[in-house]
């Protein structure tokens, strides 16, 4: 059985990508994603805030001159887990790239087109194969135009893609008002890759101490729904890839999402629910089910049930809901 795939030009062993998590927090934790064989790591995200911060902290220093700056460094010498947020990052990648043999991507999270993008070239010289953009920028401001969001998700692509040569991928989230669209204009615009789709913390409200908190859970098979219908729509109709993200709980849930067109398919839920070593029984799971359908390779089934070209996908779409609601109807009155 064969699931050798390619995503964005980089070789992969098989369509299973281990997605930015804290299990990537630590180069044990990459170890064992690696061991539990997936075709790649996504490394944790780097928050563009995090890089704001350091960024403020070596002005700080530079004000105080470099002497006192050299006296305080020697005088409190920092550890690796010490380290701001970038130095990490980059020391984890390097070391990580280096000790796993499968492709390892960074994770840079932001929303504004600043100088932050510029370090994604400090990604790709660290030993990333390629930068993940989780563009963080939920359309919760009512004065804000949906125009614009759009445009910043282009801007930003923009500056990570004029300050590395490694491919480039964009999660997006399912919340523009044209979502093929977004993705024809950002796929236009360079990107090598699109993630579909990010999940956004939604507030909770605990009614017994009147507070509200953020949440966000981990995803059940029914949340790929979405993404899986905007797969089988794109497939085919773009230069870039398509990588399915969450709802991936078993075997059946990554051949849905290969069928439907996605080029690789991402997990973060299953794998902390159970453990890096989950991947091994996707992945068998997917093979016993090729097996039992009789394809050879993935090149057979991909995108098999995507929505052909050609077709009018507004119809398509349209004709589907139709059907789905008049056999809901149907199984609830029965004949009249």
């Amino acid at each position: 059985m064969n699931l050798d795939t390619t995503y964005m030009g980089l070789q992969l062993r098989n369509p299973l990508v281990a997605s930015a998590s804290p299990l990537s927090h630590t180069l044990d934790g990459v170890r064992r994603l690696a061991d539990g064989g997936v075709g790649a790591v996504v490394l944790y995200s780097l928050f563009e805030e995090e890089l704001a911060a350091e960024a403020e902290r070596q002005a700080r220093l530079a004000d105080a001159g470099s002497e006192s700056v050299a006296e305080s460094l020697s005088y409190f010498p920092s550890t690796a887990a010490e380290e701001p947020g970038p130095r990490r990052y980059l020391s984890l990648l390097e070391r990580a790239a280096e000790a796993v043999e499968v492709p390892v991507i960074a994770s840079l999270n932001g929303v504004t087109p600043g100088g932050w993008t510029g370090y994604a070239r400090a990604m790709q010289d660290a030993g990333a194969v390629a930068i993940e953009l989780n563009i963080y920028y939920p359309p919760s401001d009512p004065t804000v135009a949906g125009s614009e969001i759009e445009q910043r998700h282009l801007d930003v692509l923009g500056g990570v893609k004029s300050a590395v040569t490694v491919p480039v991928a964009v999660k997006l989230n399912p919340y523009f008002s044209s979502v093929g669209e977004v993705a024809l204009r950002l796929d236009r615009a360079g990107a090598d890759a699109l993630v579909l789709f990010n999940r956004f913390a939604h507030l909770d409200i605990d009614p017994e101490t009147l507070a509200v908190a953020p949440g966000l859970g981990l995803s059940r098979a029914a949340d790929a729904r979405l993404a899986r219908t905007w797969i089988a729509l794109l497939h085919g109709r773009l230069h870039a890839c398509l990588a399915g993200s969450t709802g991936v709980e078993g075997p059946e849930d990554v051949a849905k999402y290969l069928l439907a067109g996605a080029d690789v398919v991402m997990t973060t839920s299953s794998l902390l629910r159970h453990g890096p070593a989950h991947a091994a029984t996707l992945l068998d799971g997917l093979e016993a089910w090729m097996l039992r359908r009789g394809f050879a390779d993935l090149g057979e089934l991909r995108g098999k049930l995507a929505v052909p070209y050609g077709v009018d996908e507004a119809s398509a779409e349209r004709a589907g809901y139709v059907a789905a609601m008049q056999a809901a109807n149907a199984n609830i009155y029965g004949p009249w």
